[in-house]
């Protein structure tokens, strides 16, 4: 699973990085966002035939879309669960995802994702203890997603609402420990495949490649993350006066 997650990725470097077009609107404020949660707009990318010519090949571009997938049959933007995630195991049969999984899929940059475990306090609520997970070389993850466009019913020749889910697989080695689910990460030899419009992706995409989850660190943060209120770099730094009980755990 996978709620809320940290991102230090802006579209221009993106774009030069991937080779990719910047189709987002530059007029917004680009700054790091340390406590991404669903229904916020975040950064993707796709790869697209061009409108004026649907022959040529197919491009990166990098889109903001609304993290929290909006079928196509829905009534009201706002109305029914935010699908922020996407089992990898049933894309191709639920109703929300299947057409998206077919030719619409995506890539979502990220830092590092949160999960929280519960733990007993003594008193009637258990406390939530958040875990940070990341590559422990620094380097940003692109996870697997899938996408839709939405237009509004009530509205003639309404402008579409981009919107996304992340992908989940079962967890992997130490990651089982913090959440019996993660972010399904691909590697690079794996983008194009599974970004092509023109092809329906193997299954074999949806597996998990175990060496880059081993490369996964896990660290104890304060509860500050608990609040999409915080935000900043200070949410993802170690709980340095709790780490004994985070070597204990992990």
């Amino acid at each position: 699973m996978c709620g809320r997650y940290a991102t230090t990725a802006d579209p221009a470097t993106l774009a030069v990085e991937l080779d990719a077009l910047d189709e987002t609107d530059h007029s917004a404020p680009v700054e790091a966002d340390y406590n991404v949660a669903p229904t916020t707009e975040v950064l993707t990318v796709v790869e697209r035939h061009d409108r004026e010519n649907p022959d040529s090949d197919p491009t990166k571009r990098i889109r903001r879309m609304r993290w929290g997938l909006v079928p196509s049959w829905t009534k009201e933007l706002g109305k029914g669960p935010v699908l922020f995630n996407a089992r990898a195991d049933s894309l191709a049969e639920k109703p929300a995802f299947r057409t998206a999984f077919k030719f619409k899929r995506c890539l979502v940059p990220m830092d590092g994702w949160y999960e929280w475990q519960t733990e007993a306090t003594g008193g009637k609520k258990a406390a939530k203890i958040p875990y940070y997970m990341h590559p422990d070389d620094g380097s940003r993850l692109f996870m697997a997603g899938v996408w839709s466009a939405w237009r509004d019913p009530r509205v003639e020749n309404a402008s579409p609402v981009l919107s996304c889910s992340i992908v989940t697989v079962d967890s992997l080695g130490h990651l089982e420990q913090v959440h019996d689910r993660m972010p399904l990460a691909l590697p690079r030899d794996r983008w194009e495949p599974w970004l092509d419009p023109d092809n329906t992706v193997d299954s074999a995409l949806l597996e998990p490649v175990p060496d880059l989850f081993e490369r996964i660190d896990v660290d104890r943060v304060r509860p500050l993350v608990n609040s999409v209120k915080n935000n900043g770099h200070e949410l993802i730094e170690p709980d340095v006066d709790r780490a004994g009980e985070q070597i204990s755990l992990l």
